[in-house]
């Protein structure tokens, strides 16, 4: 009986391969390392499909000596005891089956030495004029500074297109992990060290970014945006920035503004002002998700401000259901939509 039942399992293996093979398939494509849009990311994508080539190639050497010993040596009857001839000691097998995999071995080792230290060029000692962002990562969100243009944002990361930006990483609580699909590997941050990596984006776009490192439970609602600009519109975004305005166009982002200053202002900074222990809300309005996972409505902008931690557990933000009503909650959505640089 058992076995019959071990009989029925085998005949959903089929079955359950091409649903498998299916859902390979699923995924985003701007969180893959198949798709580079990066140096970096492509220097790694060599790198993979080099190993991967040889992989393929020792696995069909290796099936087709099988095959050819299984069909040639293959017992033909009760009479056939031949003993096939043994290769023990065989000096030019022993040279093969020794040499072929160190010259596998150092096709594969020489361009990883070359990429490994092409990805930290420059880190130490970086060029003049080139853009430096210092990183900070908190739980569940992430700090963008950039020191020589004294422009401090949070979750969209702005870069020039077309060149090396590089970043100084470092973490404010626990361990995370700084990680850009498509145009870079990851990078670990810490508390107690900086690491340091350059990503280029080849061309302009937005390409999304992920912690790749479990730091808790929202671990996996850890992102992030990178918007690649042009040199000069990059330029123009630090420059409106800088000169970002948190005054209230209406009255009720008057009366918004009024709460922010009084409840949000402690924790969040707009422009140079206020607090460092969140995000960054300078340029909040121009932003297309609301804490890096939702939609940018006043739906769920309010549903964030009333109930953070629904959204995501165990992050700081308190939860503001019983402090503000209704009407507050939509001045304060007025005011903060209207945090805007870009035109």
């Amino acid at each position: 009986m058992q076995m019959k039942r071990w009989r029925n399992a085998w005949r959903f293996l089929p079955l359950l391969s091409v649903i498998a093979l299916t859902l390979t398939g699923c995924g985003n494509e701007q969180l893959t390392t198949l798709l580079p849009k990066g140096e970096g990311s492509e220097m790694q994508f060599n790198l993979m499909m080099l190993s991967l080539y040889i992989m393929i190639g020792v696995f069909v050497v290796v099936a087709l000596i099988y095959t050819i010993v299984l069909v040639r040596f293959r017992r033909r009857g009760e009479s056939d005891n031949e003993i096939p001839e043994q290769t023990e000691g065989n000096v030019v097998l022993e040279i093969l089956w020794t040499v072929v995999p160190i010259i596998l071995l150092l096709i594969l080792a020489v361009p990883t030495v070359m990429a490994t230290f092409a990805l930290d060029e420059g880190t130490e000692n970086v060029p003049e004029g080139a853009t430096v962002v210092k990183v900070t990562a908190h739980q569940y969100w992430w700090e963008f500074e950039y020191p020589d243009l004294g422009v401090k944002t949070a979750q969209d990361l702005y870069i020039p297109s077309g060149e090396r930006v590089y970043f100084e990483l470092a973490s404010k609580d626990v361990l995370h992990s700084f990680w850009v699909p498509t145009l870079g590997g990851k990078m670990d941050t810490n508390t107690a060290t900086v690491n340091k990596m350059w990503l280029n984006a080849q061309e302009p776009g937005t390409y999304y970014g992920k912690c790749a490192e479990l730091c808790g439970p929202a671990h996996a609602l850890m992102d992030f945006k990178v918007i690649a600009q042009e040199k000069e519109d990059f330029e123009a975004w630090a420059e409106s920035m800088k000169e970002a305005s948190s005054q209230a166009s209406t009255d009720q982002a008057a009366q918004g503004e009024e709460i922010f200053a009084n409840s949000c202002i402690g924790c969040h900074a707009v422009g140079a002002d206020g607090g460092n222990t969140g995000p960054n809300l300078t340029n909040f309005g121009d932003r297309e998700k609301v804490a890096g996972i939702l939609d940018h409505t006043d739906k769920n902008i309010k549903a964030w401000i009333a109930k953070p931690g629904e959204f995501k557990p165990g992050n700081n933000m308190p939860a503001f259901e019983d402090q503000l009503n209704d009407e507050e909650l939509n001045a304060l959505v007025a005011y903060l939509n209207g945090l805007k640089v870009e035109e």
